[in-house]
């Protein structure tokens, strides 16, 4: 059965075992849903398959080190993947800081959603960002001004 179909069959071998609903989130067909993030990754850069599509991830990473700061990091990419997003344009911010109180915002940028059943992958290429000092730096990505995912980069 393929993964790509909104949800799985499930056999269960009595009526006992079987849940009365899925036990995983349902994707809905609502045009007024929230964004769902399915993929969240940092990586050295993106690779598109001219053939097939498929997206190669390359250098996926999660803290950086350097030897002395402010340091500046050449070029990175954030990759995204989201479903359940309406039909429309679609504006998304990441913002990034030290505390998370006191973010400033790193890249805006709109994009289109064909139907909430789509997956969206939004490939975000960072360069030259620097850093002042160690730390746990704070990143906030929004859809149209809603959070929707809180995370962290680790400088040492």
């Amino acid at each position: 059965m393929s993964r790509d179909r909104a949800h799985e069959e499930m056999v269960c071998p009595s009526a006992a075992d079987c849940p009365s609903s899925p036990p995983w989130p349902m994707r809905s067909n609502d045009p007024h849903s929230k964004p769902q993030l399915l993929t969240w990754l940092t990586c050295d850069a993106v690779h598109i398959d001219a053939a097939s599509g498929k997206h190669t991830l390359l250098g996926a990473f999660c803290s950086i080190k350097a030897h002395h700061y402010p340091v500046t990091h050449p070029h990175m990419v954030w990759f995204l993947t989201i479903t359940d997003c309406a039909p429309g344009n679609h504006h998304m911010r990441i913002s990034m800081g030290l505390e998370p109180t006191k973010m400033q915002t790193l890249l805006e940028r709109p994009f289109e959603s064909q139907s909430p059943l789509h997956r969206i992958n939004l490939i975000n290429e960072i360069r030259n960002l620097t850093f002042p000092q160690p730390g746990e730096y704070s990143l906030l990505v929004e859809i149209d001004e809603e959070p929707l995912l809180a995370t962290s980069l680790t400088l040492n």
